[in-house]
């Protein structure tokens, strides 16, 4: 049988598959521990190694999930575009025809909401700090402990599911997050991801400002490039948001950031030398 990348001291056995060769004592499941949380929640298993991938898909799917495996990165945009409302991306970082962090790159700016695991042999802190720059949720090294990738998929999941609503407003602006569509006093908003991820940070925080370095930690997964890239897109945003003879929504605040609010009165200064907001 071919080595799979997981420590077989840790495997926990479930019907779909047979153990791995030498495994003498696997831990039993704790019987109900996720399966209802578990319940319904769609996992894209991204691996170049159909093994490994087919292993993975076993053990989640024993523990309540549905999964759908790919082999390339060709399949994984076009599976990932078919909007089929995955809730977690599980990524191996040498996948083929997306390799490393272009894939994560590209997940951040196409698929923002969408929390990632990244599977990878390399162990060097380097690379793990890179790839959580770039846009994964969580980085776990090849071998593999079955019962910590379990552990940490429902983690990621529960950290995303706890977080925000799928639809939230402020005023007359409502944002869908599942869909990725804003409406405004009945008129349909078409914004990029990279500006529909910018107004949903902005509207998980409403009514309260947000820094410019948070904005770009958080829609641009680094903390490296300029603040100006946040001000051309929050003109991008407000522009498509506000239009004249509506209340403003998208608020500045001088040398600190943005705010997303419905009411007209003066927010309080952050700081003594701050200009307030307009």
């Amino acid at each position: 049988m071919k080595n799979l990348p997981f420590e077989s001291q840790s495997l926990v056995p479930v019907k779909t598959h047979s153990p791995v060769a030498g495994q003498k004592h696997p831990v039993p499941a704790t019987p109900g521990s996720h399966s209802c949380r578990a319940s319904g929640r769609q996992i894209l298993i991204a691996d170049r190694d159909k093994a490994v991938a087919g292993f993975l898909s076993a053990e989640l799917e024993a523990d309540g999930f549905h999964t759908e495996q790919i082999h390339d990165g060709e399949a994984a945009w076009s599976t990932l575009e078919a909007a089929k409302g995955f809730d977690l991306l599980i990524l191996d970082l040498s996948f083929p025809k997306a390799d490393g962090t272009y894939a994560l790159d590209r997940l951040a700016l196409e698929h923002p909401g969408l929390p990632v695991l990244v599977l990878s042999s390399n162990k060097a802190v380097d690379e793990k700090v890179r790839a959580l720059h770039a846009g994964a949720d969580d980085y776990l090294t090849k071998p593999l402990s079955v019962r910590e990738f379990l552990a940490r998929v429902h983690a990621l999941l529960r950290r995303t599911s706890l977080s925000v609503p799928n639809q939230s407003a402020v005023g007359d602006l409502t944002i869908h997050r599942d869909e990725l569509r804003v409406e405004r006093n009945g008129r349909s908003i078409e914004l990029t991801p990279r500006e529909f991820a910018l107004l949903d940070a902005l509207m998980q925080n409403a009514g309260r400002p947000v820094s410019r370095k948070t904005l770009l930690q958080n829609v641009w997964k680094s903390a490296e490039s300029s603040t100006n890239i946040v001000d051309v897109y929050m003109k991008y945003v407000r522009d498509k948001i506000d239009h004249p003879g509506e209340n403003p929504l998208v608020r500045t605040v001088r040398g600190f950031g943005y705010e997303l609010r419905n009411s007209l009165s003066p927010v309080p200064q952050l700081t003594a030398g701050a200009a307030g907001v307009y």
